[in-house]
Order: C-alpha cells, then structure tokens, then sequence
C-alpha cells in the first residue's frame, strides 16, 4: 500500500482508467469474437458483423484501449476473412473421415553396446 500522497491519487486514477477500458476492450473482444463465427457459420450478416467489429475496433484504438498496430492486425485478419466469404456458400458440415487402420512400426535396432576400457 502506498504511503505517499500523489501515488495514492495515482493509484486511484489507474483504478478508473482500467474499469473504463474494460468497457471497450471487452466490447472489442466480443464484437470480433461474433464476426469470426459469423464468417465460419457462414452467416448472411457475416459482411455486417465484421463491419461493426472494424468499426468498435478503430473507438478502442482512438481512446488508447488497444494499440493502433494491434487494431490494425486484427482488422486485417477480419477483412482477409470477409475477402474469401461467399454468401452464396452453403455453410460448410465437416464429415468425419475414417482414420486407415495404423502400421505397425518396425522393430528398432539395438544400440550398439559399447565396451568398457
């Protein structure tokens, strides 16, 4: 705890500061989180979704939440992934493919024992 006067205020300014970014980086983390499903689920609101995470993205990036190189790079990912999305794709069901049965290994050769002098 701290004893000093000014690092007490300090102390209660960064207290704020992190309950107010809180907002924004969790609403960052949420808005991209519904973007990426969205595009794997191949949604028709994919475009939209990914839209409103560039866009939450950029206000935390503006009020200093998020780096400005971080909300670029995750923008990116975002725009590369509404690049390939074709809303006339049915969504994609993986199948489960059967494994071929496993070979057998072969047998390894013994070290070559080595002679005590």
């Amino acid at each position: 705890m701290a004893n000093i006067k000014s690092q007490i205020k300090r102390n209660r300014q960064n207290e704020k500061r992190r309950v107010r970014n809180r907002i924004f980086r969790g609403a960052a983390r949420t808005a991209v989180a519904q973007a990426r499903a969205a595009s794997a689920a191949n949604a028709p609101d994919t475009k939209e979704a990914i839209m409103k995470a560039v866009s939450v993205l950029d206000r935390a990036a503006q009020r200093g939440v998020l780096h400005p190189n971080n909300a670029a790079r995750r923008k990116g990912r975002l725009m590369k992934k509404l690049a390939a999305f074709n809303p006339h794709e049915a969504p994609v069901e993986e199948k489960k493919a059967k494994k071929p049965a496993a070979k057998k290994a072969a047998p390894k050769k013994a070290a070559a024992k080595k002679k005590s002098a």
